[in-house]
């Protein structure tokens, strides 16, 4: 017999039962483990996503780079100013578009990967998931976030 209580009409509006509750405790949570991590590199774990993506990809300007991270500009503008004052990354005006932003590692912020390379693997062994139950879920979890990005931007009259 299963210990897992059934979902019935009675239910729906349970808080344990809400998607949303559990995304966010999970992210808080996760996020909270990745802290102790990324403390001895001076970074916050916003902070670490812009790293891994100019890591990733990087050059990228701030549009681009606010495109990978779904972040707006002004949210990323403060992030990448302080990556910048601790030596991690430099930002430039585009050369044909003086409006456009170049972000770019420093050789400081490039040698940061190495250090970096630890995280993953820790962050598995906390989670207690071996490399296959990490790409499964993460392959849930992306589908969750492009299925309510579809439905953000459906046209309401759709919905």
């Amino acid at each position: 017999m299963s210990t897992q209580k059934s979902i019935d009409a009675g239910d729906l509006l349970a808080l344990e039962n809400q998607v949303c509750f559990a995304l966010a405790v999970a992210s808080r949570r996760v996020i909270g483990l990745y802290r102790p991590l990324l403390e001895p590199m001076g970074l916050t774990h916003p902070q670490y996503l812009v790293m891994l993506a100019l890591w990733q990809d990087g050059p990228l300007t701030v549009r681009e780079l606010a495109t990978k991270l779904s972040l707006e500009s002004a949210t990323l503008s403060p992030l990448l100013k302080r990556l910048e004052t601790i030596g991690y990354l430099t930002r430039s005006r585009g050369v044909h578009d003086e409006r456009s932003l170049q972000i770019a590692l420093t050789p400081k912020g490039r040698a940061l990967r190495k250090q970096a390379l630890k995280i993953p693997p820790t962050m598995m062994d906390k989670l207690g998931m071996d490399v296959a139950e990490l790409k499964e879920f993460h392959a849930r979890l992306t589908g969750v976030i492009d299925r309510a990005t579809a439905e953000e931007r459906a046209p309401t009259t759709a919905r």
